[in-house]
């Protein structure tokens, strides 16, 4: 059994001596393992950092085997977050929420565009946290929690006031259906609607939002284990620079 692809690299641990197990993520094959001999090496650890593009040739003698990569560097992403603890946090937060959440060889060839978009993006400051605020709804919409913000769930219309959603069903909701419930409902700001550039205040509603999609619905489907620390770390990175921003304001 044999192919070939790019993908995006999300992990790298030590196997025996000199080799490495890594976790990729591919259009075509989805997340995938396999051994890269000489992995550990100085000359290919430092290539196998999460986040780097490579060409993958994976081999095996049965296709349900582990296989064995070799592994080719496409572009490191290293240097975009090198300077940058936030968006070293939200690269972590990226692969960390993939291994997670992601089937094994199950292909999401959207979700993998989206990710791959993202990463390369991470060396925009002021561009990539509404890109990874797009990126959390993309993978709940792949993964099958997808928000529905095209129509107020209570007046059953489009309408120009759409500002929360139902934790119950996922859906937007109007500030005049809202009503005397608006307490118990998630914030819906105008940046998930599509609506061009956000403050860091409102990205940081936005990831509440999806964070509690994150946490109830896509957490308790996987068995109940806590999403990844990567991105409880990257929300508390994030949510000072909004303060911060805020403060300065």
């Amino acid at each position: 059994m044999e192919w070939r692809d790019q993908g995006i690299l999300l992990s790298a641990r030590p196997h025996g001596e000199s080799a490495a197990i890594i976790d990729v993520l591919t259009p075509q094959r989805g997340r995938h393992s396999g051994i890269v001999r000489g992995g550990a090496s100085r000359k290919l650890a430092p290539i196998l950092q999460p986040g780097a593009q490579l060409d993958l040739s994976w081999r095996a003698r049965l296709e349900d085997h582990l296989g064995a990569f070799t592994v080719e560097p496409v572009r490191s992403r290293a240097a975009l977050v090198m300077d940058d603890r936030l968006a070293l946090a939200g690269l972590n937060a990226v692969t960390a929420l993939l291994l997670f959440a992601l089937p094994e060889r199950e292909a999401h060839a959207d979700l993998y565009r989206r990710t791959e978009t993202l990463l390369d993006l991470m060396g925009a400051r002021d561009v990539w946290p509404l890109a990874y605020l797009r990126w959390e709804m993309a993978l709940l919409q792949d993964l099958g929690f997808g928000l529905d913000l095209s129509a107020c769930a209570v007046r059953g219309a489009r309408a120009n006031d759409l500002s929360y959603v139902s934790p119950r069903s996922g859906r937007a909701v109007s500030r005049a259906g809202a009503g005397d419930w608006a307490d118990r409902l998630l914030p819906l700001p105008a940046c998930m609607l599509g609506h061009g550039r956000a403050p860091d205040a409102e990205i940081a509603e936005g990831l509440r939002t999806t964070g509690y999609f994150l946490h109830n619905r896509l957490a308790p489907e996987l068995g109940g284990n806590p999403l990844p620390e990567a991105r409880a770390r990257f929300i508390a990175r994030f949510d000072a620079r909004a303060v911060g921003a805020a403060d300065g304001d």
